[in-house]
């Protein structure tokens, strides 16, 4: 019996000692309409809880251990911090008048949050909680800043603008403008931080950054009003959101032309991709979901109901 007993305990000792991380990660999605959270269970593409932050959450980001999510109240003009584990509400950061998108530095201890109102980049000390620095942009209503792979540089767009604000962030200057064409929106980095990829909504392009020069080096014809903008891990792959057609372009980064596009929602917004990069996740705003897209097939394979109008996608 003492046998029987002793390997009963073993094995649920075992059983607690399987890392967090083998479970499936979670997708997380602001939905600015309702003032809730959704997480989704990017398994079974099921969402398995709905919590209440802040009053119009919009801005996005997971902690590189997911434990602490971020997101931006537009509302309270700030950034509300969540412990993942406990789903509680640890922390609050004054940030500026219409905080937008806010991402994490990759050593995760600042993160940028972009503020509409005041023309500012808010830099926050993650650790501390507490502002760091305030950066003025020369760009009106900034609504992202992504930080370069090796944290030197800050890429800003804003929506009053035809360019984008590249910032030094050791000195917090901007260094340097470039014409991109009208209404500026997402930003992103190749991993290798060689070039830099910025849709230009009213323009209808995307434009493809040599980030050793801050030049604007190819401007790919994208889709009506192209808006957010995801890396694939791999580097090969750019996806592209179009609000005016429904779709996601993807864009082969060898060549820098649309190779695929797939149909998702009305007004697909900020997406993520999974760490393995098999799925992408978009936030469809006006159709108040998240498509799934297998990034191999380019087939949209499931349609998530979450709350009205989701901003963005983060995943951990």
């Amino acid at each position: 019996m003492k046998t029987r007993r002793l390997f009963a305990a073993l094995a649920a000792a075992a059983l607690l000692a399987v890392p967090a991380a083998s479970a499936a990660p979670i997708a997380y999605v602001p939905n600015e309409g309702s003032g809730t959270v959704s997480l989704v269970d990017t398994a079974s593409d099921k969402v398995v809880a709905t919590l209440k932050f802040g009053q119009k959450p919009r801005g996005i980001a997971v902690s590189a251990d997911g434990a602490r999510l971020f997101l931006s109240d537009q509302t309270a003009n700030a950034l509300v911090v969540v412990d993942t584990v406990k789903r509680v509400e640890i922390g609050r950061v004054p940030l500026g008048d219409s905080p937008e998108a806010i991402y994490l530095s990759p050593d995760g201890k600042l993160l940028a949050a972009a503020i509409e109102e005041n023309d500012q980049v808010v830099l926050v000390d993650v650790d501390k909680l507490a502002v760091a620095r305030r950066l003025k942009m020369r760009g009106k209503n900034p609504e992202h800043a992504v930080f370069s792979p090796d944290g030197r540089w800050l890429y800003v767009s804003a929506e009053e603008a035809d360019s984008v604000d590249i910032v030094e962030v050791a000195s917090g200057q901007v260094v340097k403008s470039v014409k991109v064409g009208d209404r500026p929106r997402g930003i992103g980095f190749l991993p290798d931080g060689s070039r830099a990829y910025v849709a230009a909504e009213n323009a209808d392009t995307v434009n493809v950054f040599d980030v050793g020069t801050h030049t604007v080096v190819a401007r790919i014809r994208a889709g009506a009003r192209s808006n957010g903008v995801t890396v694939h891990p791999d580097g090969k792959r750019v996806f592209v959101t179009s609000g005016g057609e429904g779709t996601v372009q993807v864009i082969d980064t060898a060549t820098n032309t649309i190779v695929a596009k797939v149909a998702v929602g009305r007004r697909p917004w900020n997406m993520a991709l999974t760490p393995d990069g098999r799925k992408l996740y978009v936030a469809c705003g006006r159709s108040n979901a998240v498509a799934v897209v297998d990034t191999e097939s380019y087939r949209k394979v499931a349609e998530i109901p979450v709350g009205d109008l989701p901003w963005g996608v983060a995943i951990r």
